[in-house]
């Protein structure tokens, strides 16, 4: 019973130490994922996401804040999760930012060309 206990040990050593270096090396993608994540949510918001698409940027937002707190507390796998979550939503916000803008945009121009259509018409004999 001893030899086998002696020959244990040193196994489930290796075992343990190689469980944490993976644990820590899941903390440096995790991280730089939240970053991202962060990183997409202010591009979202330059573009107009908080206007234009709120319920979306405030899901963004709030699954960033709940990845935040999971990388705190070490629960990587739920800080990847709710980060990317959070890029989707971020993501998201920004499309429909940038097609709303678009899409007021195309407006202008359609009632320039009709304000322009109606300016031929009048002077034309």
């Amino acid at each position: 019973m001893r030899i086998v206990s002696k020959k244990l040990v040193p196994l489930v050593g290796v075992v343990a130490l190689g469980l944490l270096s993976a644990c820590s090396s899941l903390q440096t993608p995790v991280t730089s994922d939240v970053a991202v994540s962060n990183a997409a949510v202010e591009s979202a918001v330059s573009a107009g996401g908080s206007e234009f698409a709120p319920l979306e940027m405030n899901a963004a937002r709030s699954k960033l804040a709940q990845a935040k707190q999971a990388l705190s507390v070490s629960d990587y796998e739920l800080a990847i999760r709710l980060a990317d979550a959070s890029r989707a939503d971020a993501k998201l916000a920004q499309a429909k930012a940038n097609s709303t803008k678009a899409q007021a945009a195309a407006n202008a121009l359609d009632q320039d060309i009709e304000m322009l259509r109606n300016e031929i018409k009048r002077n034309t004999p």
